[in-house]
């Protein structure tokens, strides 16, 4: 039997463990510096690299190069030959997976900064202006391997602004932000039924409809106008231009909501009537119920933190994201709503959703590639591809495996956290 450590033993312990663990310690060729902060061309040597692409490709024993920001290689290391010059990150014991992506954030920012608890929709409000580069729920991110999130308000109205896609790392709001606006936040029951003392559904509704209708006007008048459809030059609206893009499916109406009925209004409003890019965050309690209606329409579904509901209908337990998959819906992916959930522990919500049903591929697919297709930054992120940005961590194993840690997080080609290079946890 293992003696008993104390707490300061056990620290000291899981720090060094970090370390022995870390690629500058496990790497054949050391490096005369710290990785943390380095950007450069670097090969990763490992002994698989999932890359999530459309093939479902696993690659064993394997060569990653990153070259200015992007995957300028992968494959078999007896097929990639290591160019001069490249910074060596040895570690053939370990997994490379694409960087994982938080559908639902309030982290990139201190929340005091944005207040949208104004009004029961507030469409003028924007998450851009908020956002604090390098914060420490972001820095918390990296060491769980999260390098993108779709940063929004908060979900206490129907109404909440616009977000922001922003990367994890960067020294500057301008290195972080990857689209703006990326999505509008709206919420349907659950938190807007308390604001101002208490809501009905049917005027939350209401409320959700009309404010999206006038911004739809705003945005034919003006489209009518540069078809040269309508003479009539349009007043400018700061509140509703913004919403323009929306209308051009240019970023997603990313949705708080919940409960079958709840879910039902969502597709119904939002995407079989307003045909809108629709992405459901939560999307738990008995949400499932509603998959054959969600497979009929243009919607991405994302689902957590609770990751169970128990049915009083069957008298059972039911793992929420396994209700959806075991109904049809492919298109599924996971979120934290951190801070609700701390935003690194976004792999133990597939961990969470495999103990409930689902299962292992499916659910790591669903922290990387499929939020990063429902927020449409596939193109750019959520796999290892030869062009796209240098987004993935190193890990111990499969991040699915509680038992897996996160020892290297590479952002845009440049090591934003490394293990031995990370200041000292606290215990």
């Amino acid at each position: 039997m293992l003696p008993k450590l104390d707490l300061l033993s056990r620290g000291a312990l899981l720090c060094a463990t970090a370390y022995l663990c870390s690629p500058l310690a496990l790497a054949h060729e050391p490096e005369s510096a710290p990785l943390s902060n380095k950007k450069a061309n670097f090969a990763c040597r490992v002994a698989k690299v999932v890359v999530m692409d459309e093939a479902d490709t696993i690659i064993n024993d394997a060569v990653v190069l990153v070259s200015e920001g992007k995957i300028a290689a992968v494959g078999k290391k007896a097929d990639i030959k290591i160019p001069e010059g490249y910074t060596l990150i040895d570690q053939p014991e370990c997994w490379i997976v694409p960087g994982l992506v938080e559908a639902h954030n309030h982290t990139a920012s201190g929340s005091s900064d944005l207040n949208d608890m104004v009004y029961q929709s507030n469409p003028g409000l924007d998450t851009r202006a908020t956002i604090e580069p390098a914060n420490n729920l972001t820095i918390r991110a990296r060491r769980g391997g999260v390098t993108s999130q779709m940063f929004i308000p908060g979900s206490g109205t129907n109404m909440s602004g616009f977000g922001t896609v922003v990367k994890t790392g960067g020294d500057t709001v301008e290195e972080m932000v990857v689209r703006s606006p990326g999505s509008l936040k709206i919420a349907q029951a659950g938190n807007p039924e308390w604001y101002m003392g208490g809501n009905g559904r049917m005027f939350m509704n209401w409320n959700t409809r009309q404010t999206l209708l006038k911004a739809l006007k705003y945005h034919k008048a003006w489209e009518a106008y540069e078809k040269g459809e309508s003479t009539t030059k349009p007043q400018f609206d700061p509140i509703f231009d913004g919403f323009r893009g929306l209308f051009r499916r240019e970023y997603p109406v990313t949705v708080h909501t919940q409960i079958y009925q709840v879910v039902l209004m969502t597709v119904q409003m939002l995407a079989a009537d307003l045909k809108l890019w629709v992405v459901t965050d939560h999307s738990e309690f008995d949400g499932w119920k509603v998959a054959p209606i969600v497979l009929q329409n243009d919607i991405w579904v994302m689902q957590g933190p609770r990751g169970f509901h128990f049915d009083r209908a069957i008298r059972k337990i039911c793992g929420n994201a396994n209700g959806w998959w075991k109904n049809g819906v492919r298109r599924l992916g996971l979120n934290t709503d951190a801070p609700v959930i701390p935003q690194e522990e976004l792999f133990f919500q597939g961990t969470m959703g495999c103990w409930l049903g689902w299962q292992p591929y499916n659910a790591l697919a669903g922290v990387t590639k499929m939020p990063a297709k429902a927020l449409g930054l596939y193109p750019k992120t959520g796999s290892i591809e030869v062009g796209k940005d240098a987004d993935f961590g190193i890990w111990t194993g499969n991040p699915i495996d509680p038992r897996s840690a996160c020892l290297l997080t590479m952002i845009n080609g440049k090591v934003e956290y490394d293990a031995a290079d990370d200041s000292p946890r606290q215990f």
